[in-house]
């Protein structure tokens, strides 16, 4: 096979002529021209300006001709290359300049319009309800008194007539500290604190004691293992029964209207002798629901009454056990839940939407004080 002259000039390829160059210059120019965003220019930059354009292709053909023609064909797709490289630099500078200019209009603020920086919240209405029953209560002369949350089982139980044998002293209702045997436990009731105020000054008494309380059911619809109370508690000379009642009474009407009353049924409590059921006269029927042709009430299921809480007389034990002469003084006692009674008043079906802290609960509650 004959070796190839050295003076043999290959045809040069239709992409390097100057018609080509050209045209795929003003081809170029005219999309950059047309782009009207920067996605647009983006994808001009790609067809005409990439690795698969028309000039990068044109410029990898170089590498062909001979020695005396690369000179000329690299200096006009350079030339070429670096035009359409300048327009497209220079059309991305006007169509970024437009965006922010865009962005600007549309992000304007009118500081002359009236604004609320933070959304209005809302206080815990289990908050709110513990204050407005505690102030019903000073409005009558009594003290809120506040106790510690860990409390000696002598406190919680023994002051109060709560034997060692009785079942509310076991682990399936109490929270122990650290072990059964360690004598301290989480308080199930607020009456330890009733036990401290007796224990510390002298009679007359008139207190009430609101605040959380420990005891071990599973969270559900109607019981949880932190719930709140509020206890009251009188010690005074010639204190009754009577006293009790008219004493419920009104708080009943100061929380939730004027003419609703409370009715007391028998019952037994360790701490209170006599002692009875605290009913709630049904807020939403009145006892309506109960006559002929009254409307049924889902709210007391058509009881006319609701089961509020326990009250009673101090059991003389307890007077004796804080040193307090059963013989010269007498007091009542009551207690109701706070979860108990925020459902009363607010429809509340369910108790675990009070502890889950979803501000959608508490925010229709607004910022009561």
């Amino acid at each position: 096979m004959p070796a190839s002259s050295g003076s043999f000039d290959p045809v040069a390829p239709e992409s390097l002529s100057e018609e080509s160059v050209a045209a795929a210059v003003a081809a170029a120019l005219a999309a950059i021209t047309a782009a009207a965003d920067l996605p647009a220019l983006k994808q001009v930059r790609l067809d005409h300006a990439g690795d698969r354009s028309p000039l990068a292709l044109a410029n990898r053909e170089i590498g062909s001709l001979p020695p005396s023609a690369k000179a000329d064909a690299g200096k006009r797709i350079g030339k070429a290359r670096g035009q359409v490289r300048a327009a497209m630099e220079q059309r991305q500078l006007v169509l970024e300049q437009e965006r922010d200019e865009q962005v600007l209009r549309q992000e304007a603020v009118d500081v002359t319009m009236e604004y609320h920086p933070f959304g209005r919240g809302g206080r815990h209405p289990l908050t709110t309800i513990q204050e407005r029953m505690a102030d019903i209560f000073v409005a009558m002369g009594y003290d809120v008194v506040d106790g510690p949350e860990v409390e000696s089982e002598w406190h919680n139980f023994d002051a109060l007539n709560l034997g060692p044998d009785h079942p509310a002293r076991s682990m399936q209702d109490t929270f122990f500290v650290e072990s059964a045997d360690s004598g301290l436990v989480l308080r199930t009731h607020t009456s330890p604190v009733q036990i401290r105020t007796m224990l510390d000054r002298p009679p007359p008494i008139y207190m009430v004691a609101p605040g959380r309380v420990f005891r071990t059911d599973e969270l559900d619809a109607t019981h949880t293992p932190v719930f709140s109370q509020i206890e009251g508690l009188a010690v005074d000379r010639n204190i009754t029964m009577a006293d009790l009642k008219g004493t419920l009474d009104h708080f009943a009407e100061a929380l939730f209207g004027a003419g609703l009353v409370t009715r007391l049924r028998p019952s037994y409590f360790p701490f209170t002798e006599p002692s009875a059921e605290l009913d709630l006269q049904c807020f939403v029927c009145r006892g309506a629901s109960t006559q002929d042709g009254g409307a049924p009430c889902r709210t007391c299921s058509s009881e006319g009454w609701i089961e509020w809480g326990g009250c009673g007389m101090v059991n003389p034990r307890v007077l004796t056990a804080c040193g307090i002469d059963p013989q010269e003084y007498s007091g009542f006692a009551f207690g109701m839940g706070l979860e108990r009674t925020l459902m009363f008043r607010h429809g509340i079906t369910d108790m675990r939407d009070m502890v889950e802290g979803d501000v959608r609960f508490t925010r229709p509650f607004g910022l009561e004080v």
